[in-house]
């Protein structure tokens, strides 16, 4: 693993600075008030009853979508959705429980993230400073975590970081930050001052994740382990981890250009061999790809949710227009 130049570390300040621009412009928008008179605003489905494919529509609320899985052409009809009831800002379900994160105004921007049942009823209500970036559910529904983007933090060059933590509903045990956790790299543990994660995802038995830290202008995927209290980096130059149902493969984004414009493009890595591929998709991804099976994944991109072999075969196809955050929940 390699130290990042000084051109690079310019390159990620300031493409961070972009990042923070598009989010205040987004939670501005967001903040201004919910459209009062949406269809999806009364609660018709739920993952209980409903299992199937849920998206953020371009209004805020949380829909379950009936078909498009095989691909919309130009001109086609959105397909049927029901609502939900939920305005999120970002949103995930799996094993029976959902969260939704929700930023609110105040004097400096803030998060409420509400952990929901199969039913959507609200089981938990957490705030934290920041504004939302990234959801995930544990696949059996007991973790849930969040990534946040704040400011103000000392030493973030760009003034400009971000702060993942999760809570157990089974052991209510609350995390609001990742970085007090032990940091091993290249063999040796390290106590950076900058280190920065985001993108939690997590292996079927609570205890283990993956997720992504950044530090010394470099960035690692890092495999953790919350017992121990520990997260190893593997390798660098993977972004927003996503761990495949049979846990062998992670999606991730990764930088492929030196530049803020379209430095990301979808690729997926074995774990056994660390051998990694790009998926059929050569738009750039800044998202958090969801597994819809073991073979296909799901992300936002040109204002719709599209979905691409994750085998690097096939061709990307819209599935979900004028949407984001999908999440596939299964019976």
């Amino acid at each position: 693993m390699t130290a990042v130049s000084t051109r690079g570390r310019l390159l990620l300040v300031g493409g961070a600075a972009l990042v923070l621009a598009a989010v205040a412009i987004g939670y501005t928008v967001y903040a201004g008030g919910r459209p009062s008179d949406s269809a999806y605003a009364s609660q018709d489905v739920s993952p209980a009853d409903d299992p199937g494919l849920y998206v953020r529509a371009d209004d805020g609320y949380v829909v379950r979508q009936d078909g498009g899985l095989d691909g919309l052409g130009e001109g086609d009809a959105v397909p049927d959705r029901a609502g939900t009831g939920l305005d999120c800002f970002r949103f995930y379900a799996a094993g029976g429980t959902a969260v939704c994160l929700t930023p609110h105004g105040g004097l400096e921007p803030m998060t409420t993230a509400r952990v929901l049942d199969s039913r959507l009823k609200v089981t938990k209500k957490l705030d934290f400073g920041g504004v939302p970036s990234r959801a995930r559910v544990s696949p059996s529904g007991n973790v849930v975590s969040w990534t946040v983007f704040v400011t103000g933090d000392d030493y973030a060059a760009s003034n400009f970081s971000t702060r993942t933590g999760f809570y157990n509903t089974r052991t209510e045990l609350l995390v609001k930050s990742l970085e007090g956790i032990g940091l091993l790299i290249d063999g040796q543990y390290r106590t950076p001052a900058d280190a920065n994660f985001w993108g939690m995802t997590f292996t079927d038995d609570d205890n283990v994740f993956y997720a992504t830290v950044s530090t010394g202008g470099e960035t690692y995927l890092v495999k953790g382990d919350i017992e121990a209290w520990t997260a190893t980096a593997l390798r660098t130059n993977v972004e927003c981890p996503s761990l495949s149902p049979d846990g062998t493969r992670i999606a991730f984004k990764k930088r492929v250009h030196d530049g803020v414009d379209d430095p990301w493009r979808l690729y997926v890595l074995d774990l056994a061999t660390m051998e990694e591929h790009a998926v059929a998709e050569e738009r750039n991804v800044d998202d958090q790809a969801a597994w819809l099976d073991g073979g296909t994944l799901a992300y936002g991109v040109d204002g719709g949710v599209w979905a691409v072999p994750a085998d690097g075969g096939g061709e990307p196809r819209l599935i979900a227009p004028d949407a984001s955050s999908p999440s596939m929940v299964t019976p």
